[in-house]
């Protein structure tokens, strides 16, 4: 019986042993970084400069120097949105900013709608100049096959400690910008169906890196399949913990930084593997980072780059334009007609409406002038971008007459337009004014809905363009391309700009 009982006790302290064996921990840190833009770092309201790959490398470097150290790993994940827009993008089609992100070396890149914003060629030829791991797993080829460099997804293992990765681009991407005949699933049941492909084949902690909007991350998690989900494209400092899966988003252009340091615990009961873990999550402002010197010099050469290009010529215009405010604000101009058909064509858009405040240049340009970056910037300082609401006819109809309403006085809120053709009494009162007004060639139906491309300040209300504020917006204002990038890359497509005073808005 003594025998027995020892031979009971060795038995299960083999057992206790054995599963002890197979208990495994690791602790990764992942640091994330979504919609970044700006090369350089920026001047943010408080007057700090925050942000810019100098000051992300920074901390990147930090992050893995400290876990060399401590024995931990670290994930960086890149949430997409970084290929444009810039106005040196719009110059080199995001091949600084390749360079600049192999510097940085994300270990999963998944991308967003802005990496197509240069047709699907310019997507690809970046894609393959990454030195990166690309993740996309619910984008494909036109004949429904995977991309070159592409994955759906992977397990690594840290310690013992499987983690699986998986990545989706932004799904909406065909109608936000020019992906062209690449395909797109849906995000959501992608992720779910990779998650769970990842479970099956071992993973004891699961991550998706998504460019999503906040609305899909939060379907995501709702599947339970993802622990932590990594993402871009609303542009918030997020962070959000229910106990059992993790989402996080890092602002936008590296202002800030979000690191989770998770610690995982694997054990095996019953032949089973069986993972707690718990996040701590920490915000970095950039703000208190020291940039890279490093990177902050790469970044000075396409700052120089980019400076000396500034000054040469987009197009030629043949025909004179006046962006003086007396014109600019009071009548149709053909330097307004530029700018609203760059608009609209940026937008892909019915309509594109641009106040008259917004030109500055209060500049006469003869016929057979060259049109530089610097020219256009200087028409277009605010920094606006596109946006493309969609409204009823009705609705577009009063943002027309707001417009007008103030003339014969000269106001920043009379509309420069594209796709529009309007005629209007100014003997009649405001708010009553047109007489004709067609889209296109066709008379304006009030209740057919069209989209209008303007820019942000308009489509927030502003100049009592009140109408456009509570319209659906096509694509988020912080997610829209530069108005100056747009009027840029549109003159430098024409190459020489013949449009002149068309009688877009004929005044009697």
């Amino acid at each position: 019986m003594v025998l027995t009982r020892r031979l009971f006790a060795a038995a299960a302290l083999t057992v206790i042993l054995v599963t002890a064996a197979f208990a495994e921990t690791t602790r990764v840190t992942f640091v994330l970084v979504n919609d970044i833009y700006l090369m350089g770092d920026q001047v943010t309201p408080d007057g700090r400069r925050r942000g810019g790959f100098a000051r992300l490398a920074a901390v990147v470097k930090a992050e893995r120097a400290k876990a060399r150290t401590t024995g931990g790993h670290v994930i960086l994940a890149h949430g997409g949105d970084t290929l444009s827009p810039s106005l040196m993008s719009g110059i080199d089609k995001g091949a600084h900013i390749i360079a600049l992100t192999n510097m940085v070396a994300p270990d999963i890149f998944a991308p967003g709608n802005h990496e197509f914003d240069f047709g699907k060629a310019i997507f690809l030829q970046r894609m393959a100049e990454a030195k990166f791991p690309l993740y996309a797993a619910n984008l494909r080829g036109p004949d429904g096959a995977p991309l070159p460099n592409f994955k759906d997804c992977a397990i690594v293992t840290h310690d013992g400690v499987r983690i699986g990765l998986t990545g989706a681009t932004y799904d909406d991407t065909p109608r936000a910008s020019s992906p062209q005949d690449l395909r797109f699933a849906p995000t959501v049941a992608t992720i779910k169906e990779q998650a769970d492909t990842l479970r099956r084949e071992g993973a004891d902690f699961v991550v998706a890196v998504v460019h999503a909007d906040r609305r899909q991350g939060y379907d995501i998690m709702a599947t339970r399949t993802v622990d932590l989900l990594l993402s871009g494209h609303n542009h918030n400092l997020f962070i959000e913990y229910d106990g059992r899966g993790a989402v996080v988003e890092s602002s936008y252009d590296a202002l800030y930084v979000t690191v989770v340091d998770i610690t995982i615990d694997v054990k095996v009961v019953d032949g089973r593997r069986a993972t707690t873990w718990w996040p701590q999550f920490r915000v970095i402002d950039t703000a208190d980072v020291v940039p890279d010197p490093e990177v902050a010099a790469a970044v000075a050469v396409y700052e120089r780059e980019m400076s000396r290009d500034t000054d040469s010529p987009l197009g030629t215009t043949a025909v004179a334009l006046d962006s003086r405010t007396a014109t600019v604000r009071a009548r149709e101009a053909a330097i307004g007609n530029i700018i609203a058909d760059a608009m609209r064509a940026a937008g892909r858009a019915d309509v594109g409406i641009m106040n008259g405040g917004g030109i500055r240049g209060g500049k006469l340009y003869a016929a057979g002038t060259a049109i530089s970056r610097r020219d256009v910037l200087a028409e277009l300082p605010f920094g606006n971008r596109v946006v493309t609401v969609d409204v009823t006819g009705r609705a577009l109809r009063a943002a027309i007459e707001n417009g007008l309403s103030l003339l014969p006085n000269a106001a920043g809120r009379f509309p420069q337009v594209s796709g529009l053709a309007v005629e209007a009494e100014l003997s009649r009162p405001p708010g009553s004014r047109i007489t004709s007004i067609k889209v296109g060639d066709a008379p304006l139906m009030d209740e057919r809905i069209y989209r209008v491309a303007t820019n942000d300040f308009l489509a927030r209300g502003g100049d009592g363009y009140a109408t456009f504020a509570d319209a659906p917006n096509v694509l988020a204002e912080a997610d829209a391309p530069p108005v100056a990038g747009g009027v840029m890359d549109y003159i430098k497509s024409i190459g020489t700009l013949r449009t002149g005073v068309e009688g877009r808005i004929v005044l009697k």
